[in-house]
């Protein structure tokens, strides 16, 4: 019986690279977003690494971003800004694009794609932080 020894996801797709090609191609996608990119300082080079950094850590990486920013506290860290359910959705729905055009050519793609499309589908829903307005209720006064 062959020994074998589980890999993260960090190793499976090849280490920093990856997830600093991952956060580019994302937002390379937020750059033209109306909704999201005003949420966003005009130089996104600082969100770019910081990202990269955080993911790669929470993927099984080194934990060099918590080394320098401490625990990732994700809701708190978004506080300040207001995300509703249209603004999740435009950043999932351009982290999952940037994951589908990210993951080629890797070991395990498939099971990779899929666990990084189901964590960021839980953690954007997390983010949500403004009520959801119900159209078709009557405001009350």
């Amino acid at each position: 019986m062959a020994d074998t020894v589980p890999i993260s996801v960090y190793d499976a797709v090849g280490g920093k690279a990856f997830f600093l090609a991952l956060v580019d191609e994302f937002y390379d996608r937020v750059e033209s977003d109306d909704v999201l990119r005003p949420m966003y300082p005009a130089d996104l080079s600082e969100s770019r690494r910081t990202t990269a950094g955080f993911l790669a850590q929470y993927w099984g990486g080194p934990p060099e971003y918590s080394r320098e920013r401490g625990h990732p506290r994700l809701r708190m860290r978004h506080a300040h800004l207001a995300i509703g359910q249209r603004e999740r959705d435009h950043w999932l729905g351009h982290m999952l694009a940037a994951v589908s055009a990210t993951v080629t050519d890797r070991q395990a793609p498939e099971a990779v794609e899929q666990a990084m499309a189901n964590y960021f589908d839980h953690a954007s829903t997390a983010m949500i932080n403004t009520p959801m307005i119900n159209a078709a209720a009557p405001m009350s006064e």
